[in-house]
């Protein structure tokens, strides 16, 4: 059967929404573009191309870093902007290249703390659309950046930038960030760099989870599982295990 412009009528949650039978054209383009034909659809997957080819090219600029992530909203603890600002201050000082998604709340702030330590802070912005055209969603303190159309370039983008990648409160897309580095270690398809979870608060009860119900109640993972990650509650503590991971340097 012909499924071309077909849509299936749901209802979620008391909410009717009408899902397109040919998903798959979705993730070709952005919220704001609509592909119709499929001359189209060739000349969006070479854009893709284009967006990991210009990530690679722009990563080679870089060499010892550390990716922070976090939420992009600015209604959180103010306390939680602030140590991120703190650790990506030190960490700039130490001689770190600060990689964040570019945007506000979280990301901001650890732009904010490296910019004002003197060092370098990158940001691999996402463009929203905004005004009916795309706008780039790039914080102020961002001094070294790239742009990208589509999510999942960037995610891959940030993914493979750095030595060390810190995971501050967030939402979904923290979540979706953490667990996609997670992954990609677990399965040797990433080097197994340090992933550092910073606030008991927020993350203590996701990593009790973790090791309850998925190491020990359904074995969904395994005990050494555990170890990919590591839980601190400071700035100074995230700092002080990042220098207790590096031996050394090598040419």
């Amino acid at each position: 059967m012909e499924s071309k412009n077909q849509k299936m009528l749901l209802s979620v949650k008391g909410k009717e929404v009408q899902i397109p039978l040919n998903r798959e054209k979705e993730f070709l383009h952005s919220k704001h573009e609509h592909v119709d034909r499929e001359g189209e659809l060739s000349w969006r997957i070479l854009r893709i191309q284009s967006e990991f080819v210009k990530g690679h090219d722009f990563l080679k600029n870089y060499d010892k870093a550390v990716s922070i992530f976090g939420s992009a909203r600015n209604n959180m603890d103010e306390s939680v902007y602030k140590s991120t600002e703190e650790l990506a201050g030190m960490l700039a000082k130490d001689g770190f290249v600060v990689f964040t998604g570019g945007g506000p709340g979280i990301m901001e702030a650890a732009n904010k703390g490296a910019h004002e330590a003197g060092g370098q802070s990158v940001g691999i912005n996402i463009n929203l659309p905004g005004n009916d055209r795309m706008t780039e969603r790039r914080n102020e303190y961002v001094t070294e950046g790239e742009s990208f159309d589509y999510f999942f370039s960037r995610k891959v983008i940030l993914s493979y930038a750095s030595q060390f990648y810190i995971a501050y409160p967030g939402g979904f897309g923290t979540m979706d960030e953490l667990f996609e580095m997670l992954t990609l270690v677990q399965t040797g398809k990433a080097s197994p760099i340090p992933i550092i979870l910073v606030n008991k608060d927020f993350w203590g009860p996701l990593v009790d989870w973790i090791k309850s119900a998925m190491a020990e109640k359904f074995g969904t993972i395994s005990q050494k599982d555990l170890d990919l990650f590591h839980l601190v509650d400071s700035a100074q503590e995230a700092r002080d295990y990042i220098h207790s991971c590096v031996q050394s340097e090598q040419e």
